[in-house]
């Protein structure tokens, strides 16, 4: 149960992230935020007590599945715009 919040905050992530229009700030602030997240992730599911290497699970979990979803957001966009 734990995992959901990253997985869930990561979605959230990359669909906010879409309404940035240059991809250098997109990437840098799905980035910066994937840190933060990940952190929160890790404190709050008690996580940090045992070790600080699970800030970088979390935070690899924010970071894959943002840019998953941000792709998944971009095909559906495209895929919207030729059927109409």
């Amino acid at each position: 149960m734990t995992e959901v919040f990253p997985v869930v905050a990561g979605v959230l992530l990359g669909i906010a992230a879409q309404r940035i229009a240059s991809m250098r700030w997109r990437m840098a602030v799905i980035a910066a935020a994937s840190v933060l997240i990940g952190w929160v992730a890790s404190a709050v599911s008690g996580e940090l007590a045992e070790s600080w290497l699970f800030i970088l699970v979390d935070t690899a979990q924010v970071l894959v599945v943002a840019l998953l979803t941000g792709v998944a957001v971009r095909m559906w966009r495209r895929r919207g715009a030729r059927v109409s």
